[in-house]
């Protein structure tokens, strides 16, 4: 290994569908010496989609890393899924990199997955720069320039140029000579300096007295590299991805301007547990203690479990013995392995700012925290905020006998995407998976067949309804059993009052005088509590309410946990019929994109099913993104619906928003299914 800590490069391509994130992925590789030949989409022969199911359907599932290296430069490229039904692998690997690159169609303008990764590149303090790929189709003119700018603001500024219909590109940050497509390099040029030279005073000033030739390329490079971290330059590069032009000027600008580990924003890990935890920043000295962050897993039916992790601080190397976040005992490394997309190739070390991975490793899990010193344990980083997995499906084996396989396989395949959940419903007995979408939810049933050979039969799950309550109100109950022998008594006086929305539970006790020990007030919790998973109405859980024990009786003989647990199961339940019970349902934000044409459809479908539709936005494209706010009940479906009127190119996304009360006839309705259960009961 040839190459130090200051010149690693760790930038992931991110964006809206379509962008051309794969195709730019495998020219930068063609530019940088890591293929002979660049291979295609359409082929099927990419580095990075090398899924089957990703060459059947023609884009990117996962998230897939190679590497380039030449002098100077050691570039880890991370190409990551631009659909907003695979977030959870293009999210996943953010902390792995300091530098985000958003690829921007120019015909197609800036899609909404575009603005998504730009705010969460903003959230984890990432750099960001934006490619605005396709320069050879002749859209590359100043609109698209300045609809990123109107979006992402005036720090958004190009430091080259397309110039000759798309066929080269002009440097106009270390140029101000020529004219480009988009008028003289000059004015550009003259725009970017004063942005960069703005971050230091001093410099500033010698600008402003004695003009640019009077700022060394160091003080240049540093001013750049402080924008870019702090957010007030994005730089815009313009590049043909097909063609290949541009590429080898990206490869130059990586090196040159974007941020080694050691200059950017450190990654938000933190020491101590809970609310003690404090921030703390991991060095990129090679001499160091160890700490590396799993971002990343892969179920290899040949090499096993593969852990890719980025490393922080320290040196890596075969044969270290290292710690899971806080496991007892230590893994020695056998093989340690670079990814060039499928390929594992096996390498000596890895030094702070390296990408690695390593196989066979039952412990590890995603955001698992490597080192190698008892003094990092309770290290952990901040979690990354995954969108919630709102779409469910109920499924079980359609070979009986084969429970156990399915446990597993959807085990392994919920460790590789973290948006992709798995559920086990004691209430109900079922199975459930939850993703961000009906595509994403199919391609893990493919994923389950293909690769494990279990397939399933599928039903809709119970929808996630709540109960809480509208008004405060008090409960009472007398627990009295007298069976010949020892008696049972408890007696408990209680209060429930609503807490807002997402609050949860509280427990207070505010017993005076004894009158309720307090080895008994936790079997007063517990029969609470029983209910609180239960329901009280219609047999879903409740949330969002406190109870306060204020008072009760007790017996010195008879009054045991079990007689407090029925009397504070039963006070809770007295409270809660006089607190105007309520049962909520899950709304969800609901993403449409489709031909506009089919808005009227679309927006008539939305109509009957509760639907607020919050915006209507047209992409140039020629298609519209409709934003609505809807039950996730009114959606149970939604994608069969969609395709029917689309005529299949319609698409959607769900994210979790709220939980809001049903309507009344909704509610009774719930309530007379659960009756007769309770009943039996």
């Amino acid at each position: 290994m040839s190459y130090s800590t200051s010149q690693i490069r760790n930038v992931a391509l991110a964006g809206h569908p379509g962008a051309g994130k794969t195709t730019l992925f495998e020219a930068l590789l063609h530019a940088g010496g890591a293929l002979q030949t660049a291979g295609t989409v359409e082929r099927g022969n990419t580095v990075s989609d090398f899924d089957p199911i990703e060459k059947e359907r023609g884009h990117s599932i996962d998230a897939a890393i190679a590497s380039i290296d030449r002098p100077g430069l050691h570039l880890n490229l991370i190409d990551t899924p631009g659909y907003q039904d695979f977030r959870g692998p293009a999210l996943g690997v953010m902390d792995a990199v300091e530098t985000i690159a958003l690829v921007v169609d120019p015909e197609t303008g800036i899609g909404h997955g575009t603005r998504r990764m730009m705010h969460y590149a903003i959230g984890r303090g990432l750099s960001r720069a934006i490619v605005i790929n396709k320069i050879d189709t002749g859209h590359a003119d100043g609109r698209v320039l300045n609809a990123l700018r109107e979006e992402f603001g005036p720090e958004v500024l190009p430091i080259n140029l397309p110039a000759d219909g798309g066929t080269r590109v002009i440097d106009c940050f270390g140029g101000r000579e020529g004219d480009s497509d988009l008028g003289p390099v000059a004015e550009w040029h003259q725009k970017i300096l004063d942005q960069v030279v703005e971050m230091n005073e001093e410099v500033m000033d010698r600008f402003l007295e004695h003009g640019e030739d009077a700022i060394t390329p160091e003080e240049l490079h540093d001013a750049f590299e402080k924008c870019l971290r702090e957010g007030h330059l994005i730089p815009v590069l313009f590049l043909s991805a097909r063609t290949g032009v541009g590429t080898r000027k990206f490869l130059d600008v990586a090196e040159r301007l974007f941020p080694n580990p050691g200059e950017a924003n450190p990654a938000p890990f933190r020491k101590g547990q809970g609310d003690d935890a404090q921030p703390i920043t991991a060095r990129p000295d090679p001499d160091a203690h160890v700490i590396a962050d799993v971002f990343k897993l892969i179920n290899d039916p040949f090499v096993g479990k593969l852990g890719i992790f980025r490393v922080h601080q320290g040196t890596v190397r075969r044969d270290t013995p290292l710690f899971v976040d806080d496991g007892k005992k230590a893994f020695k490394i056998a093989h340690l392995f670079r990814l060039q997309g499928k390929e594992h190739v096996e390498i000596q070390q890895a030094i702070p700012g390296d990408i690695a991975a390593v196989a066979k490793i039952d412990e590890l899990h995603y955001e698992a925290v490597l080192h190698d010193s008892r003094d990092e344990d309770l290290i952990s980083l901040t979690p990354m905020e995954f969108p919630r997995a709102m779409f469910g499906m109920a499924i079980e084996p359609a070979t009986k006998g084969q429970e156990q396989k399915l446990a597993t396989a959807l085990g392994k395949l919920a460790e590789e995407d973290p948006a992709f959940v798995v559920e086990h419903s004691g209430e109900t007995n079922e199975t459930v998976i939850r993703g961000l979408s009906d595509l994403h939810l199919r391609v893990m049933l493919q994923r389950l067949k293909d690769r494990f050979q279990v397939e399933v039969t599928t039903r809709p799950p119970r929808i996630a309804y709540r109960e809480t309550i509208g008004v405060n109100a008090e409960g009472h109950h007398r627990h009295k059993k007298q069976t010949g022998g020892a008696g049972q008594f408890g007696e408990v006086f209680l209060r429930v009052e609503s807490l807002p929305r997402g609050a949860g539970f509280e427990f207070v006790d505010e017993v005076k005088g004894g009158t309720i020990p307090g080895q008994f007030l936790p079997a007063v919790e517990k029969g609470v509590r029983q209910v609180l998973a239960s329901g009280a109405i219609a047999g879903y859980p409740m949330q969002d309410l406190r109870v306060t024990v204020y008072d009760g009786k007790h017996h010195p003989v008879d009054s045991k946990e079990v007689a407090f647990i029925a009397a504070g199961k039963r006070a809770f339940l007295d409270a809660v019929g006089k607190a105007r019970p309520q049962v909520l349902e899950p709304i969800v934000d609901l993403e449409v994109t489709a031909p506009e044409a089919c808005m009227g459809d679309i927006s008539g479908g939305l109509a009957t099913k509760r639907a607020r539709i919050n915006s209507t936005d047209a992409l140039a494209s020629g298609e519209i993104v409709i934003r609505a706010l809807v039950p996730l009940s009114e959606l149970e479906n939604y994608g069969a619906e969609l395709k029917s009127a689309t005529a299949g190119r319609g698409r959607y996304t769900l994210d979790f928003n709220r939980y809001e009360p049903v309507p009344g006839q909704v509610q009774k309705k719930l309530m007379e299914a659960f009756k007769p259960q309770a009943e039996e009961d």
